[in-house]
């Protein structure tokens, strides 16, 4: 993936989540609880409750990313 750093945007969920979760749940927090698309290309980033554990969640052309 070659990233457009002019056109990138970062969306942080607000609150711990769960790190649990995969690629289907995490894309499923950002349609639902934070009302965006998910395959818009923009990354979305996790942390638990301690926030020593971050997740990054976005969409490339064939298929989700999960850092």
């Amino acid at each position: 993936m070659i990233l457009e750093w002019d056109k990138l945007r970062v969306f942080v969920k607000p609150g711990p989540t769960d790190m649990r979760k995969q690629i289907n749940g995490l894309s499923i927090i950002v349609a639902e609880q934070l009302e965006m698309d998910p395959l818009d290309g923009s990354l979305f980033l996790f942390c638990n409750k301690q926030r020593r554990v971050k997740k990054v969640i976005y969409w490339d052309r064939n298929g989700f990313c999960l850092w």
